[in-house]
């Protein structure tokens, strides 16, 4: 059991329900010979839809109490979780104007985002996890941003807090902060860092999911990724060279937040 234990970590992911968590959970189950892949989602639902396998635990981050077995012989945690709004019905595009939003009751990003993660790395610290890479936004610097005001849920402030929270915590952590998520190829850009949403100010600030997926993973079999809290985003397909040398574009990072 410990030689299997200390040859390969076994690695949670939270959110394995989730657009970005489930390619995170895929790649660590992909890859048996380095991990041992745990997930974690909200429902029997989502458990069903990513394949139902032992190895998913299903619990609420919202409580507390309930993330103790999923923790428990866990080497590194991947945190994914996101509160998500919804639309409101009604609206119709031909009429132009903007959709709007609205988040389920209990489901605001300070239950999920901020509580939620807290939850998580209060449990990881007491079962001695020894790297939580978590998965937040870009767009932390400027209160106003718009997807503040969606749903006047303040997402990108209540994630922001619990990066504060992991950062203070003394666990060895990686904050990653992708800019605009899309649902393309991964391994096939090359890959941007940044600090303070500088990225923001530029033409790059978009990337692929499994993009972000891949770096979730990397971050694990570096030291050069712990204790750093970056930007992330990535060059059009075509121009520049796709990253391969992990070690070197988390060597690019200085930032501790």
């Amino acid at each position: 059991m410990a030689d299997s234990a200390t040859s390969r970590p076994t690695v949670l992911v939270t959110g394995a329900g989730g657009r970005t968590g489930q390619i995170v959970y895929n790649k660590l189950k992909e890859r048996s010979e380095q991990f041992v892949a745990r997930g974690l989602v909200r429902t029997e639902e989502s458990k069903q839809k990513i394949g139902a396998a032992g190895d998913v635990y299903v619990a609420d981050i919202r409580d507390a109490d309930r993330l103790a077995p999923a923790v428990q012989g866990v080497d590194a945690l991947i945190i994914l979780t996101s509160a998500a709004p919804k639309m409101k019905p009604g609206f119709d595009p031909s009429k132009g104007g903007r959709p709007e939003f609205y988040y389920e009751d209990g489901m605001y990003p300070e239950q999920v985002d901020w509580l939620g993660q807290k939850n998580q790395i209060d449990a990881a610290k007491a079962a001695g996890v020894k790297h939580i890479v978590l998965v937040g936004s870009m767009g932390g610097t400027n209160p106003n941003h718009p997807l503040n005001s969606m749903g006047n849920g303040n997402i990108l402030v209540w994630k922001r807090k619990a990066e504060q929270y992991l950062a203070d915590s003394g666990i060895p952590y990686t904050i990653i902060r992708p800019g605009g998520l899309q649902d393309k190829d991964g391994g096939v850009r090359e890959l941007l860092v940044g600090k303070d949403d500088e990225l923001l100010q530029t033409d790059t600030k978009s990337i692929p999911r499994a993009d972000v997926a891949e770096v979730c993973v990397q971050a694990l079999q570096y030291e050069e990724a712990k204790f750093k809290a970056f930007d992330l985003a990535s060059k059009p397909e075509g121009v520049g060279t796709p990253t391969k040398d992990f070690r070197a574009l988390f060597s690019q990072i200085t930032a501790r937040f």
